[in-house]
Formats: structure tokens, C-alpha cells, sequence
């Protein structure tokens, strides 16, 4: 029998690698108004959370960013990938007064702890279920298997044109950032990023960046 802490951190896993998938379509097409996602984040410390970062399209300076931490856990249930994209269309409409113990900053940016007992979901739209259809159509394989060598479990677009993934494989424990700068050879840049996650000259640490164990400079390549 497999351990069950390790199944538990399995489906977390999955289920952040599912709503990476999911928010990415909001990178251009807005989640709300002009409101677009500028990031998808693993909670640290293996937490059963995600945080999304929405801001104006383009924008990356951290000041200008929001992030909100959403619970993956439902009960004895997670929440859908739907779910999260309801929440966090909630959690940045209307009014919501949050705690001071509620509200703190990451990265330089402002991060709030989404309590779904305070929120009402903000229903899925037929534009998203239609892009869901169009994504599997398109991509049908499932986010959650592995389709490189190293999965996507998060997203952060950064100053100075830089995109920050967050990776995990089955070569490297944990979850590793990956800095690339999009454009070019894109094929290539996927099909390398398994073998350079642990290459020792490539890695630094993000004081400042509690998402992953460590960071992978990928932006020469």
C-alpha cells in the first residue's frame, strides 16, 4: 500500500497542475472585466492551496499585482479547478472586508487568504465551459499526467519580459522555478527543462520567493 500522506500530496499536486492549466486561458482572454491572470502559484510548503495573481494585462510590477490564496480543500472533497476560477472571481469582485490575520504580501505583492464561507462563487460562464470543450479538443491529454518530462505547476509573469514556471519531475523532489524568457525556441526550451532542473550552475535561491525550493536560470537558453 502506497503511503497515504504521499497520495494526499499527489492529488494536491495534480489538482494545482489542473487549475495552472485551467487559469492559463485568462492569461490574454480576461478572468473578469479587465482583470487577467498574471500568475498561478503553488501554496508553499505543500499546502492544500493555490494562489492566483491578477492584474492588468502586461503588467508585472509586483505593486500593481494581487494575489489570492484559495483552498484546495473542500471537506473531505477538493475543490474543482472550477471551482477555484469561480472563487477567485469572487474574491476580487464586490466588497470583502478581510482580517488583518487574513491579509499579508508575497513577492512584493499583496496576498489575500480567501475564506470560501465569506464569498459567494461567481458562476461558470458558457465562454469558459466553451474554452474548457476547446482546450480538451485541442489538448487531450490530461494536464495532470506528464507530457515533458516535468509538469507545470504554476506560472508568475516577471519584470524585465521573464516568466517564472513552476516545475516539478519525478528526477527532482519538490517544486523548482524555472526563469525563461518566452519566445524562440519554445519546443526546445520544453524538451530540455527536465535535464536542466538540477543542473548545480544554473540554481539560486529566491529569498524572497517561497513557492519552490530553489530557482533554475533557463533564460540563456
Amino acid at each position: 500500500m502506497g503511503n497515504p500522506v504521499d497520495e494526499v500530496e499527489r492529488e494536491i499536486a495534480d489538482r494545482q497542475v489542473e487549475v495552472a492549466s485551467l487559469l492559463s486561458d485568462h492569461v490574454y482572454a480576461p478572468l473578469l472585466e479587465d482583470q487577467h491572470v498574471r500568475g498561478v502559484l503553488p501554496a508553499p510548503s505543500q499546502a492544500p492551496a493555490v494562489r492566483g495573481v491578477l492584474g492588468d494585462r502586461g503588467e508585472t510590477r509586483p505593486e500593481r499585482l494581487t494575489a489570492y490564496e484559495i483552498p484546495l480543500r473542500d471537506g473531505e472533497d477538493l475543490r474543482t479547478p472550477h471551482d477555484v476560477v469561480a472563487l477567485l472571481r469572487a474574491a476580487h469582485t464586490g466588497t470583502h472586508i478581510y482580517p488583518r490575520s487574513r491579509v499579508t504580501s508575497v513577492m512584493g505583492m499583496d496576498l489575500y487568504l480567501v475564506d470560501p464561507a465569506d464569498v459567494t462563487e461567481a458562476p461558470f460562464t458558457t465562454d469558459d465551459w466553451a474554452a474548457t470543450l476547446l482546450r480538451c479538443l485541442a489538448r487531450p491529454t490530461d494536464p495532470a499526467e506528464d507530457r515533458h518530462g516535468a509538469r507545470l505547476r504554476g506560472f508568475l509573469f516577471r519584470e524585465e519580459g521573464l516568466l517564472r514556471l513552476y516545475m516539478d519531475s519525478d528526477e527532482v523532489p519538490g517544486v523548482i522555478a524555472a526563469d525563461v524568457r518566452p519566445g524562440g525556441a519554445l519546443t526546445a526550451v520544453l524538451a530540455a527543462l527536465p535535464s536542466l532542473l538540477d543542473e548545480e550552475y544554473r540554481i539560486s535561491k529566491d529569498a524572497i520567493d517561497p513557492h519552490c525550493r530553489y530557482v533554475v536560470d533557463v533564460t540563456d537558453w
